[in-house]
């Protein structure tokens, strides 16, 4: 299937690369629309009691929690100084009506002292807003006072805003880096470009696939960082595995331009078969995001399996394209490194083999990566023991985890809303921006069942007040103070307890509010945690076998990744809860980590992983089909794929890497994460732990039961391009000494 398509590109070179221009043309035309389609937060499960409280009690009510607050304050005026009072209250008349819904200040609520701090010098306002904040931001100045604008909506438009930024700076950090350490991978600007050229590509498709989505349902606006990450990240590993074994057959076949045909099929049937299954792996890793209710996870899922499979298809259409119309100039203006060694070398058509030679030629080498990996198969149990015992010692860490929501603190210190939070937090400690609402509807709502409602929760230990705020025909709306705070496992208890005291018959209450909000979405990522695991366990396993025709290497893949991101869990944990690196990385440590991103880097991160395995496993196979003895299909495969793997990695390192400068902590937790997690994998997993487990289960690591031999004799893929396996012994049977 894949020759065929390598055939039909070559023979059809130019119109693919321009219907290709003309889809890019299209993208950057409409699909860049679909910034003004985004929509921020997402975070909250819309199903939960906290969504739906929120929901029907501002709509019989208006909102409980104020969208903005603004304080403002004067070194030398107090809050009764005519100047001060009427300046406020001119800026507060002048603001329009359709945007600025309720205003509640000190001179709004009778002079309340609670609207004032204790040197008086010090006030603020409390806005609910219709639309678009920024209509209004520029609005609330008053001369002569300094101001401070703060509350969710400003919290979350000033994290859009950083966000936004931050993904021009991380692509103008990364791209002159990427180039350079492409120039020196491919040893040519000519080869280094094209995969920068399919990453544009991908980034540009998975934007206009996400345009089209946004018809549908809501799109989070930080599903553009996935969509950078991955587009550029996962492009440059396609463009790495292609481009690398094109030049190789290339060079295996004299390097002409008549062998470019025949160079383009053996590629497309082994390394675009393999980039096939490392793009579906990784998309079935992301599509998990999906089953998860909640927008944020699922808006990643749609920008994550967007750019995968986009680039999955420019890597098997547009790159296939250019290689076929650049032939042997693939390797034009090229830079010499010393350390290329035979790679550069088997470029040149003097020292290429005749193709009938070409296992041979592939057999005698004996490089770095073959002795590393033969070092270690002559110690595997040694090796299994101690990478093993490192990755769990890792992973300690993640035993204390403590899962908190996003707040004013994810924003670099200094800036105003964050600021703002901290005035508020200090000089008016009667101020409660995150109350916990109920709302109570029924016989509940009447007087007596109020009163009874209200000295109940009152009783509860951390509750600090109770008060009726609001009272309709039949519903009204309790809100309630607290002791603890709003992200805190104190905070999340304590709602629990509220919704187990027990109600009046015929009535409905609801607790809602941040920290309620907090505790539903916790408990919406548990309940879908294990069917999204399930998900992928299931689905690797599934392409793993198709790939390789092995029921036992998808196990120990799978097995192997949960150890290595265990690994990368733990140190998210020892980094961003704990606090170590706080000062060199420039975050504040919150005292735990937001239950989302664990979610979304175990995704990326299992997918990538999948990623490498498959380029590994498929080089590894290659030899087994050809030659039957494992322990040197181990070492060649590894030989083969060391250094691109290596490569690979340290290129979406830095296109991940750079998204830990974001300055929002949830985005630098998600780069350092992910980088870490790819590190990882690529040293400590594949050049030592892979080598060994395959060499302690021989040629067990091919095996499969007979029934499923078929089905893989009947629908698998091999790495030549027809199907079929090489009969495995069943347990019991007699071993060759080279397994």
């Amino acid at each position: 299937m894949l020759g065929q398509l390598g055939h039909l590109v070559f023979r059809r070179r130019r119109l693919v690369l321009a219907l290709a221009a003309l889809f890019a043309v299209f993208a950057i035309v409409w699909g860049t629309g679909v910034f003004g389609s985004l929509v921020s937060g997402g975070f909250t499960d819309p199903g939960s009691d906290s969504s739906k409280e929120q929901t029907v009690a501002d709509r019989a009510f208006g909102q409980s929690a104020p969208d903005a607050v603004v304080v403002y304050s004067s070194p030398r005026l107090t809050v009764d100084d005519p100047a001060f009072a009427g300046g406020v209250q001119r800026m507060l008349a002048s603001l329009p009506p359709d945007r600025v819904v309720h205003a509640v200040s000190y001179w709004s609520t009778d002079h309340a002292a609670g609207f004032v701090s204790a040197d008086r010098h010090s006030t603020y306002v409390a806005l609910q807003i219709r639309g678009s904040y920024s209509a209004i931001a520029a609005r609330l100045g008053v001369p002569g006072l300094t101001m401070l604008r703060g509350g969710p909506v400003v919290v979350n438009d000033a994290i859009n805003t950083r966000v936004k930024s931050d993904i021009g700076r991380a692509e103008g950090l990364s791209f002159p880096i990427l180039l350079v350490l492409l120039i020196l991978v491919f040893g040519g600007l000519a080869a280094a470009s094209l995969p920068l050229a399919v990453g544009g590509f991908a980034i540009l498709g998975a934007f206009t696939t996400l345009r089209v989505v946004s018809f549908f349902t809501g799109v989070s606006i930080y599903a553009v960082n996935i969509v950078t990450m991955l587009g550029l990240g996962l492009a440059i590993d396609y463009g790495l595995f292609m481009v690398s074994r094109f030049r190789e057959e290339l060079a295996f076949r004299g390097g002409r331009r008549d062998a470019t045909e025949d160079a383009l099929v053996a590629t497309m049937q082994t390394a675009g078969r393999t980039v096939l299954f490392s793009g579906l792996t990784v998309a079935v890793a992301l599509s998990s995001l999906m089953l998860f209710s909640l927008p944020f996870l699922r808006s990643m899922g749609y920008g994550g399996v967007a750019a995968v499979l986009v680039a999955m298809v420019g890597g098997l259409t547009l790159l296939p394209a250019l290689l076929a119309v650049l032939g042997p100039r693939v390797n034009s203006l090229r830079v010499r490194m010393p350390w290329r060694g035979h790679a550069v070398r088997a470029t040149r058509s003097s020292d290429a083999p005749a193709p009938d030679d070409l296992a041979g030629a592939r057999a005698r080498e004996r490089g770095a990566w073959y002795r590393i990996a033969t070092s270690v198969m002559r110690r595997p149990v040694l090796y299994v023991i101690g990478t093993t015992t490192v990755l769990l010692l890792m992973g300690v860490p993640f035993l204390r985890v403590h899962w908190s929501s996003p707040d004013q603190r994810t924003l670099p210190a200094g800036t105003e809303s964050r600021v703002a939070a901290d005035v508020l937090k200090a000089e008016f400690p009667a101020a409660n921006t995150n109350p916990i609402d109920i709302y109570v509807s029924g016989a509940a709502a009447t007087t007596t069942g109020l009163h009874v409602l209200t000295t109940g929760y009152q009783a509860v230990a951390g509750i600090t007040g109770a008060r009726v705020v609001a009272i309709g025909p039949n519903d009204a709306r309790i809100q309630l103070s607290y002791s603890a705070d709003s992200s805190s496992t104190a905070g999340r208890a304590l709602v629990a307890t509220l919704r187990q005291i027990l109600v009046p018959a015929d009535s409905r209450v609801l607790v809602g509010g941040f920290t309620a909000a907090n505790a539903d979405t916790l408990s919406a990522i548990g309940r879908t945690l294990p069917w999204a695991g399930a998900w992928i366990v299931v689905g690797m396993f599934v392409l793993l076998f198709f790939a390789f025709g092995s029921v036992v290497l998808p196990i120990k893949a799978i097995l192997m990744n949960f150890l290595s991101l265990s690994a990368a869990f733990g140190a998210v944990v020892w980094i961003f809860q704990e606090g170590h690196l706080s000062g060199p990385l420039g975050f504040t440590a919150l005292g735990g980590v937001d239950a989302t991103q664990p979610v979304l880097m175990f995704a990326i991160a299992f997918g990538l992983a999948m990623d490498y395995e498959v380029f590994l496993l498929s080089r590894i196979r290659e030899e087994w089909d050809r030659t039957g003895d494992n322990t040197a299909a181990v070492a060649l495969g590894l030989e083969r794929t060391g250094r691109i793997i290596t490569s690979a990695a340290l290129l979406l390192v830095v296109v991940i890497g750079a998204f830990a400068t974001s300055g929002v902590t949830f985005i630098k937790m998600i780069g350092v994460g992910v980088a870490i997690a790819v590190l990882v994998d690529a040293t400590i997993v594949r050049a030592l732990l892979v080598p060994a487990t395959m060499r302690l289960l021989g040629r067990y690591n091919w095996w499969a039961p007979a029934p499923l031999r078929r089905v893989y004799g009947r629908f698998g893929l091999s790495e030549s391009g027809s199907v079929g396996v090489i009969p495995v012994p069943e347990p019991g049977a007699k071993v060759s000494a080279s397994a």
